[in-house]
């Protein structure tokens, strides 16, 4: 018998998710202070920066889970490492920004979150995933007392 079954774990689709969050919400909080006319804005920028650090906190623990309890799914947990490592770039970039004063890598900052955004959102729907062409395990002893399976068309019975 040939079943669907989970190939991902639930801790990491949380994991992800609230990292897919805390990125969403850096765009919000971005806001606030990228817009023309906006003021000092110092109070968003550093709400901004703990929201970094919370997204990339939650993007090492989801890396870490996809690797321990899917690792055959390669696309999530080599995915979630390269979620992380860009989102170290980008805080590097915007501390940078902030304590540097090199306003001219915004430019460089603003796509690239883009870019962790829209990975961020892939890895959650993947992770969602089902894989339809795993089968169940079946022990030994499940296989000898499973009675015989019988198949029918129905379009051959008459």
């Amino acid at each position: 018998m040939t079943l669907t079954r989970r190939t991902t774990s639930a801790a990491y689709t949380v994991l992800i998710a609230l990292a897919t969050v805390a990125i969403v919400l850096q765009g919000v909080w971005a806001g606030f202070f990228l817009r023309p006319g906006a003021s000092d804005g110092t109070g968003w920028i550093d709400i901004h920066a703990r929201g970094g650090e919370v997204a990339l906190a939650l993007s090492v623990l989801a890396t870490l889970v996809a690797f321990v309890r899917v690792r055959h799914r390669r696309d999530l947990w080599i995915g979630s490492a390269s979620l992380t490592a860009l989102l170290v770039i980008e805080a590097y970039l915007g501390g940078l920004i902030h304590d540097s004063g090199k306003e001219s890598l915004t430019p460089v900052h603003v796509p690239l979150a883009l870019a962790i955004t829209g990975l961020a959102a892939w890895l959650l729907a993947r992770s969602r995933r089902r894989d339809d062409k795993a089968s169940a395990v079946v022990y030994p002893a499940e296989r000898r007392s499973a009675p015989a399976e019988v198949h029918e068309d129905p379009a051959e019975v008459v």
